[in-house]
């Protein structure tokens, strides 16, 4: 991911603008879908203050028509927030990374080596955003069906978490998502690697640097990149990503008949006490399919989003580089 003779540590903060830019296009684009996701996703099958829904489309439909576009949008604003400042850090961190590595020298990094940095600017990006990610989720989970006051707000939101929880509430799920910074070192290994055999296929036997020139590649060879390598990074990944988000949203009092509250009953008490503990009752109750669901709805959204986002992200970088050289 870095220009033709151009050594990649001369691209650390246009990386980082053209990865923010990217995350921005991306959830402005497919919210709707990532809140059905969310909403499938903490669903287990048992009494849920959630709707039940019989697919995607239902999804969609059933919340359009109950919640409005409102409903739909759940989440927005630290979707967005969340999304531009951890693609704007995940570039640049991962680009830094890359940077050691390989000395200045991109040709010479091996799957590796991206493996690595990308692990690396995954827990770096984890540290920084998961109180966002967490607001995210909780105002996504928001039905009429709630008993409890909903959050008015982002604001209001966070200010509850910190005074019925404490500054701790925003970290829940930490552990778990630092583990599965596996899922963006397994898409971003794949797409370097596909776009190394994409670039030598284009390239011309004997063009020096061929496989690093990117004016090789256009937005469909982006597109199809990011989507490819994001599919292989899910079916690896996505039973661990269900369970995290299980453990950050499902904090139930036992004496409730919904076990999938957002905050805690009145004793204080969650309803899972760690992902081990999720493991076990998904299996009880659902089976090993338990762990895909709602990966139809997560396929549809996250498919597409890759392709958004390194389709926006190189396009962007290239306009970054060519306005630099103009300097």
């Amino acid at each position: 991911m870095s220009g033709s003779g151009i050594k990649l540590g001369q691209w650390q903060w246009e990386e980082a603008t053209a990865g923010a830019v990217a995350g921005f296009a991306t959830v402005a684009s497919l919210h709707p879908l990532d809140v059905v996701r969310t909403r499938f996703q903490v669903n287990d099958g048992r009494v849920s203050n959630l709707p039940l829904y019989k697919n995607t489309g239902h999804a969609v439909l059933t919340i359009a028509r109950t919640e409005g576009l409102k409903g739909l949008y759940a989440g927005f604003y630290p979707a967005v927030l969340g999304s531009t400042v951890s693609w704007g850090l995940y570039f640049f961190f991962y680009n830094r990374a890359k940077q050691r590595y390989s000395k200045g020298r991109d040709d010479k990094l091996t799957a590796g080596h991206h493996l690595v940095s990308a692990a690396e600017a995954g827990g770096l990006v984890c540290l920084f955003t998961n109180p966002i990610w967490l607001l995210k989720t909780r105002l996504q989970l928001q039905t009429p069906l709630h008993q409890t006051r909903p959050y008015s707000g982002v604001y209001d939101a966070l200010r509850t978490i910190l005074k019925e929880e404490g500054w701790s509430a925003l970290y829940r799920g930490m552990g778990p998502g630092l583990l599965l910074v596996s899922h963006g070192a397994i898409q971003f290994t794949v797409y370097e690697e596909l776009r190394k055999l994409l670039l030598g296929f284009k390239g011309k036997e004997g063009e020096p640097n061929y496989t690093t020139n990117d004016k090789l590649l256009n937005s469909i060879d982006y597109a199809t990149l990011g989507a490819s390598s994001k599919v292989a990074a899910m079916l690896l990944t996505y039973p661990y990503q269900a369970c995290r988000l299980f453990y950050i949203t499902c904090n139930c009092d036992e004496n409730v008949t919904c076990p999938l509250q957002q905050r805690p009953g009145n004793d204080g008490i969650p309803k899972y006490m760690d992902s081990w503990h999720v493991v076990k009752d998904t299996v009880r109750f659902e089976g090993f399919l338990g762990f895909y669901k709602g990966i139809t709805s997560n396929l549809l959204k996250n498919v597409p989003a890759a392709s958004i986002t390194f389709v926006v992200y190189e396009n962007v970088l290239n306009i970054l580089k060519r306005a630099r050289r103009k300097d």
